[in-house]
């Protein structure tokens, strides 16, 4: 389990494909505190560690995870958001986030508003019915806070320091994000569906 308050921004140092992928990513957090088999969420995807060096990590990255992400963009020079497992005792600064993406949403407007960035993302039908207006998304690992809902397009507003702290600075129009909804709206959501369903 992860908060969705990203704490390094790693960088993608190597990339092998020999049946699943594996990558090398560079991180400032304290290597000989993290145990092989660990997880560190890599742009919101819970991936597990499987070599350790100085000052980096390695994953291995299964097809269904490439497919179902954008991890199939990832290039060496790529900075990525990470977030190592929460810990009991930890605060919760975010929202209760699995790291299990849901799907890929797409970058369709930005607007610089003040110090801060609008940015509208589309998400792919089938989950927009589960973000709502002040409800919580996951974006490339991100806890965030959705603005507005307009159909399938979804507005963000992104202060300075996140920017600063996380790979938001970055972005641009046709971005593809790793987005996973708030698990309370998917219960919600299968709540009414099921009272629907015995309604009937």
């Amino acid at each position: 389990m992860f908060t969705g308050i990203v704490t390094d921004v790693g960088t993608v140092t190597e990339l092998d494909q020999q049946g699943d992928l594996r990558a090398r990513i560079k991180t400032a957090y304290e290597t000989a505190s993290i145990d092989i088999g660990a997880s560190i969420a890599s742009d919101g995807v819970c991936l597990t560690v499987i070599a350790l060096g100085d000052d980096w990590y390695d994953v291995q990255i299964s097809a269904e995870t490439v497919s179902k992400t954008n991890l199939d963009r990832w290039q060496v020079g790529k900075r990525v958001n990470l977030e190592r497992a929460l810990k009991v005792g930890d605060e919760l600064g975010g929202h209760i986030v699995s790291g299990h993406v849901d799907g890929v949403a797409e970058v369709v407007a930005l607007e610089d508003e003040g110090d801060s960035t609008r940015v509208t993302l589309r998400a792919p039908k089938d989950l927009a019915r589960f973000i709502a207006p002040k409800g919580s998304v996951a974006l490339n690992g991100t806890s965030l806070t959705v603005n507005d809902v307009d159909g399938c397009d979804f507005g963000i507003n992104f202060i300075p320091h996140t920017k600063e702290v996380t790979t938001w600075g970055d972005v641009a129009l046709g971005d593809r994000i790793n987005l996973e909804i708030d698990t309370l709206a998917r219960y919600v959501a299968r709540l009414a569906d099921s009272a629907a369903f015995e309604a009937e």
